[in-house]
């Protein structure tokens, strides 16, 4: 698998702010981590980066950036966008942050609002709540208590957390955030805690919704450090597995993965596949007819996606739940899901955070419109198991995480 894009970001962002240098191997090499490396490439961070043995060398700028004003263009990465415009905030100066129109489609505002709590200045420079933004001032304060919403996106309290030892009096206080609303995807933010776990700073976890980021001086590089296969994006060929007879096996991610998406895997099983496991290994191959029935998706919302392809082959109707965060992703994921689904001839019934698919006895060619989203294109490639065919348009936009992907796909379907 290539890199994961939560772990490649989070870990390019944490390695420049350290005091000393990392060394980062199995770097995912695309769009989303071009646009970081690029923006931190602007703020002054020395960075050798060979795309093509996936490693990088960043040289860190023990908290605080050399370039104190700037402009960032961040395309759709929301995992680029979200943690730099926090923790520019809390260090302060002069950045503006833009992206492409859908970025500026994507909310913020529950981010901006808890910076502004901190002490920050950030400002919408088109319509409140969405990008683009522009941050000025001295930078942010800790030690107050802090509050955050986690229903809409759980990037806003990871890109808090990472933040918040840089604040002003980071080196006196420790700083308790409360999470005010249910927390959505709570696993990528244990890879964040993980993580910056890694690079010195341990956040504590008093409660299920509160976080306490202790004081320090910085984060601390630590020497080197090897990113795992995206387990996302794994969930396409253990699908494939599955569906088509397998067996697959995928290598970089497995039972002992800090990535929430490798319960995908579970689900799978459950669901009736026939799934084996490896420290960094998962292989997948037909077991009984998938089940369907009702999943809970809320802490597998990326590979939930996958999970909505498999309810085409199940015996029964499946309904996921726990996907509102689908509306506000590269696309809004319910509707698209909702609207190719059905040129493949199923019922697709869906409300603000589920979506239900009937199986389907014989499939109908269709062409797949993506909306420029890669996990649209990488998942209905699945729909090629069910004997009619699919044209996936714009397969180019799995450029954003995954290049390669319909060759690699293509070489273990042939």
């Amino acid at each position: 698998m290539p890199g994961s894009k939560s772990i490649s970001n989070r870990t390019l962002l944490l390695a420049a702010l350290s005091e000393g240098t990392t060394t980062l191997s199995g770097l995912l090499a695309a769009d989303d981590t071009a646009r970081m490396l690029d923006a931190l490439a602007t703020l002054g961070i020395r960075i050798v980066h060979d795309p093509d043995a996936g490693t990088a060398r960043v040289e860190g700028c023990s908290g605080s950036f050399p370039v104190k004003q700037a402009d960032l263009f961040l395309g759709n990465a929301g995992t680029a966008f979200r943690p730099l415009t926090a923790v520019l905030a809390m260090l302060g100066g002069d950045y503006r942050l833009r992206g492409v129109p859908r970025m500026h489609e994507r909310p913020i505002l529950d981010l901006v609002d808890t910076l502004h709590a901190a002490g920050c200045e950030v400002s919408y420079e088109s319509v409140r709540g969405y990008p683009p933004l522009h941050i000025t001032g001295s930078g942010g304060q800790a030690g107050s208590p802090l509050g955050i919403r986690g229903d809409v996106s759980s990037q806003f309290l990871s890109a808090l957390l990472m933040a918040l030892p840089l604040a002003h009096g980071a080196d006196r206080h420790a700083t308790p955030v409360d999470v005010t609303t249910p927390l959505i995807s709570r696993p990528y933010v244990d890879i964040t805690t993980n993580l910056m776990r890694r690079f010195g700073v341990s956040v504590e976890m008093p409660g299920p919704d509160a976080f306490v980021v202790p004081a320090v001086a910085c984060y601390r590089a630590p020497g080197s450090l090897a990113v795992e296969g995206d387990a996302s994006s794994a969930s396409y060929f253990l699908a494939a597995g599955v569906l088509g007879g397998g067996p697959v096996r995928v290598t970089g991610v497995g039972r002992d993965s800090i990535q929430g998406d490798v319960a995908f895997a579970d689900v799978l099983a459950q669901q009736g596949g026939d799934l084996r496991f490896g420290p960094d290994w998962i292989e997948a191959r037909q077991g009984a007819r998938l089940r369907g029935g009702v999943v809970d998706c809320t802490a597998i919302p990326d590979a939930a996606m996958t999970l909505a392809m498999t309810a085409l082959f199940a015996a029964a109707p499946t309904r996921l739940t726990g996907i509102g965060s689908w509306r506000v992703k590269e696309t809004n994921r319910i509707a698209a899901m909702a609207l190719e689904l059905a040129k493949l001839g199923t019922t697709v019934s869906a409300g603000d955070d589920w979506l239900e698919v009937e199986p389907l006895a014989s499939f109908t060619h269709a062409a797949i419109d993506t909306y420029d989203d890669h996990r649209m294109a990488m998942c209905f490639a699945l729909a090629a198991f069910g004997g009619a065919g699919v044209t996936i348009r714009d397969p180019a936009c799995v450029r954003k995480t995954f290049p390669e992907f319909f060759a690699v796909f293509g070489s273990i379907t042939r």
